[in-house]
């Protein structure tokens, strides 16, 4: 239920924008939602998770007082996220309640879990001919693909466990990661033998090592909906030093001219955000993965952004 829990999370972002009282309501629409799903078969209240974060919690712990902080250093975020990304939902659910049992940061091991489910963006195959839809070509991953899904949930998992108490805080990190190895294990996909982005052969073709050299090769990618040179060139773009900023203005361009099947902004918001609360090591996976979603979603154009640009022209 990715959009439920986006939902509840941009209510929290909103409050100092919009006032409690209206945030309130964007966050009853989730709960209403969530609520009336709980009778239907197969619902939410019939979900794995159900039993497994009560489990998890009581077995670790995590229901008192929280552990004595211990330190999380790149090998560990590495590690874990790879964890995470490997095993089951159990399994992902226990490896983020035993991070935090140890005391490990919650805001770590928040990364390792976003770096889980970005490598479904990195590694997807694309959408298969069975699964291709008008607007969601043959090899697209952008709109409801199993990694734009994942990245854009455990986001807004990791922002309600930044606004909450460590009680909550430990059920939110637990269920995101339940969610990054569940999408990767029950939608399909083979992504334990998919190779991410970039190849080493993709990247060997770039040439380019000016910063506006790059910022031209990966328009002209992403308007040829070149999924794998655009990777490839934002991620030697990065490799080089450049200034995030000028990548971030491309791609947001197209992040709001597009359509991108109701996910466009958001996972721009999305892979923005956790690259700006990644560490250096890691960070640039996020832009290679919007890289890549952006040059997908490419020559939809987004329903009414061109009467909007006249009336604000006007």
């Amino acid at each position: 239920e990715v959009h439920r829990v986006v939902l509840a999370a941009r209510a929290w972002d909103l409050v100092d924008l919009i006032g409690r009282e209206h945030a309130h309501t964007l966050l009853r629409q989730s709960l209403r939602y969530c609520v009336s799903d709980e009778s239907k078969p197969g619902g939410t209240g019939r979900s794995g998770a159900r039993t497994v974060l009560p489990e998890v919690l009581q077995r670790h712990a995590l229901l008192g007082r929280p552990p004595p902080a211990s330190g999380a250093d790149d090998a560990w975020i590495d590690a874990t996220a790879r964890s995470i990304f490997e095993g089951s939902p159990e399994q992902a659910a226990d490896t983020a309640a035993t991070a935090l049992a140890a005391g490990r940061p919650p805001e770590a091991l928040g990364e390792a879990i976003a770096l889980a489910t970005n490598q479904l963006v990195l590694r997807d195959a694309g959408r298969s001919e069975r699964d291709a839809r008008p607007g969601k070509a043959v090899g697209s991953v952008h709109g409801d693909s199993i990694g734009v899904h994942a990245c854009d949930s455990v986001h807004a998992w990791r922002g309600l466990a930044r606004a909450a108490d460590a009680r909550n805080k430990a059920a939110c990190l637990i269920l995101a990661a339940y969610q990054a190895a569940y999408e990767r294990t029950a939608r399909g996909g083979d992504f334990l033998r998919w190779t991410p982005h970039p190849s080493p052969e993709d990247l060997a073709r770039v040439s380019a090592t000016e910063p506006d050299a790059l910022l031209s090769e990966a328009d002209g990618a992403i308007r040829d909906n070149d999924q794998a040179r655009t990777c490839a060139v934002v991620q030697r773009y990065g490799e080089l030093g450049h200034a995030s900023r000028p990548v971030l203005d491309l791609l947001l361009r197209y992040a709001t001219s597009e359509d991108g099947a109701l996910h466009a902004e958001k996972y721009y918001a999305t892979a923005s955000e956790e690259f700006a609360a990644a560490r250096p090591a890691f960070r640039w996976r996020h832009l290679v993965a919007l890289a890549r979603v952006t040059a997908s979603e490419f020559g939809q154009r987004a329903p009414g952004i061109d009467e909007a640009s006249t009336l604000l022209k006007g």
